[in-house]
């Protein structure tokens, strides 16, 4: 089946078969994280979209695909409206549209294993008002449609010493065991395949981009854990990396394991765990303890062994950053414009030669002209990756994963002379950026509450963007970490020392150009005095920004400083580390902007 309307064809027989009116397919699988091994990517399979987020809603005779702000673009690029609605996640109700289109009679299936345990009760509350049935399905009904599906990838892990991670996985599940017990939990599931690596200071292969093993586990209050996993995923060493009492259980017999805790208080999360899990937990005696994953915070809050390594990964990366930006200011001298493609490539190259390059940390928006008004733009689904274009912008946002750290950096740079009015909103999105780069904020303060610092400037003249301004980043883990975020979106996790959150504000105009300007930092305790305990920022990322996008009348003195001292850093540290051109490039770029 080699369309999309023979696929839809296809699950929709099946969905007669099984008596189904309508079925729910999400871009997620099990373990609910924001990369997909390609066997799982059944959303991108069933419509053709390939962003990161949104779900699908099928029936006999319609469907609709829903997304976020961020792919509003993207997904009528992709997705045909001629087979799909297209809808807005947050706006238009996926409940609603199933009222409609089903006219209050009917079930509808859904792969529980693919949605967290209050999106399935909040649906299935939704749906009973309006007269229909959420079933879950036992098999996953588009698995059973897609034949030539491709396998599972399954590798062995790698075991991550202690001079990267600062604390051994013994140490680890103790305390935080200790947390649970404290608590009143006898047991704790640890859902997210980051999580888990990070409690047992493992790494894994088996997703492009994201370093994690993919499994799940069961932390006991006394630091005990099971871990259910495919074995095959488990290294020689296993057993003396972790230390005592780890239990390895196949992840196909997950019931089983489940079902041991009857009797005994989980602590769960239903909004980061899939409902199988917990309504398994349910339905074995246990009793569900809604919270938040015990290890979210311990690992948003990185030691200083892992901070010290994120400075020297970005160190690294600023190296290879800065060497490409050098060669594209040459190429473009040269009238040499290469494509999208070219670009990603010879950055993806320049990175490799870093000390402890491990991977990508998520695939290159590398966007020329109009395609950077997608924010998630991918020229690797494009058909055919677009050349630079003279009198424009090229935005890049890269990253890479080192045994000692994870890196995001986006850079928008001038190709010719972009003009005047592209010039003044980079100016906007920057002064945003130096905003929150400079906040200083008492203990306390969530990602919520700063976001309009880096907005403030854009909403002034009446822009905005779709998108956070900030996530948080792992350490040789995901680059997309919670719990903390700084966004419009409510968040009530406190900024805490040694979290590390990036600042990317942006502005975006579709056909024409987008613009963003990302530096990763890390919150530290202020160094001022003050009469209450207050946090601040440094930035991890030193890198310079494009000076010949400045509009130098909407810049303020303290902003003129600002951009100076970064830079002045940026020479200090990077210039030592470049040789030839590449350091007179770096010369160039950071010079002062005062005389």
């Amino acid at each position: 089946m080699k369309t999309i309307e023979e696929r839809l064809a296809a699950v929709r027989a099946l969905m007669r078969e099984e008596g189904y009116q309508a079925l729910v397919v999400p871009r997620a699988d099990e373990y609910l994280g924001e990369y997909l091994p390609a066997h799982n990517e059944r959303l991108r399979w069933l419509s053709g979209f390939t962003g990161s987020a949104g779900f699908a809603l099928l029936t006999a005779e319609r469907a609709a695909i829903f997304v976020d702000g961020r792919y509003t673009v993207q997904v009528r690029r992709e997705v045909s409206g001629n087979l799909f609605d297209y809808c807005r996640l947050g706006e238009d109700s996926a409940a609603q549209w199933l009222a409609d289109a089903l006219q209050g009679q009917g079930q509808v299936a859904c792969d529980a294993r693919l949605h967290s345990l209050r999106w399935y009760r909040d649906m299935a509350r939704s749906l009973a008002g309006a007269g229909l049935e959420l079933v879950a399905c036992e098999a996953n009904l588009v698995d059973r449609c897609w034949l030539d599906r491709p396998a599972a990838l399954v590798a062995p892990a790698l075991l991550l010493p202690q001079q990267y991670t600062g604390e051994s996985s013994l140490a680890k599940r103790r305390r935080i065991g200790a947390a649970l017990s404290a608590g009143g939990a006898d047991a704790a599931l640890v859902f997210a395949p980051d999580s888990v690596s990070w409690l047992l200071n493992i790494r894994g292969t088996d997703i492009p981009r994201l370093p994690v093993v993919q499994s799940l586990a069961l932390l006991h209050a006394d630091g005990d854990l099971t871990l259910l996993v495919d074995p095959g995923r488990i290294p020689q060493g296993f057993a003396q990396h972790v230390g005592e009492g780890v239990t390895v259980v196949p992840e196909a017999e997950s019931a089983a394991a489940l079902a041991a805790l009857r009797g005994c208080t989980v602590l769960a999360d239903p909004d980061s765990a899939n409902a199988w899990t917990q309504l398994t937990l349910e339905q074995s005696g246990a009793e569900l303890l809604p919270g938040q994953d015990p290890v979210l915070l311990a690992k948003a809050a990185k030691n200083e062994v892992e901070i010290e390594g994120s400075r020297q990964a970005h160190l690294r990366d600023a190296v290879a950053e800065v060497r490409f930006l050098a060669w594209l200011d040459a190429e473009v001298a040269a009238h040499r414009l290469h494509d999208e493609a070219v670009l990603a490539e010879r950055l993806r190259a320049l990175r490799a030669e870093g000390e402890h390059f491990v991977d990508l940390s998520f695939d290159t928006i590398s966007a020329a002209g109009a395609n950077a008004a997608m924010c998630h733009y991918n020229h690797l689904n494009a058909s055919r990756p677009a050349p630079l274009a003279m009198d424009s912008v090229y935005l890049v946002d890269s990253g890479g994963q080192y045994l000692d750290g994870t890196t995001d950096i986006t850079r928008t740079v001038a190709i010719g002379a972009p003009g005047d009015e592209l010039r003044r909103l980079f100016t906007l999105v920057l002064k945003g950026h130096i905003a929150l780069d400079t906040a200083r904020f008492p203990e306390g303060t969530t990602g919520t509450q700063l976001d309009a610092l880096a907005r403030q400037f854009l909403w002034r003249h009446g822009y905005d963007y779709d998108h956070g301004t900030g996530h948080g980043v792992g350490v040789f883990l995901s680059v997309h970490e919670g719990p903390q975020r700084i966004a419009k979106q409510a968040n009530t996790t406190a900024l805490e020392p040694g979290m590390i959150v990036s600042n990317e504000p942006g502005y975006y105009r579709d056909g024409a150009f987008g613009i963003r300007c990302e530096n990763l930092l890390v919150v530290r305790r202020s160094r001022r005095e003050g009469e209450r305990p207050m946090l601040e920022f440094e930035a991890l990322t030193l890198v310079p920004f494009d000076t010949r996008l400045l509009d130098m009348s909407l810049l303020g003195p303290a902003e003129v400083a600002w951009i100076d001292a970064y830079h002045q850093r940026v020479m200090a540290r990077i210039g030592p580390l470049l040789h030839g051109d590449d350091y007179l490039w770096l010369e160039r770029a950071t010079r002062p902007l005062t005389g």
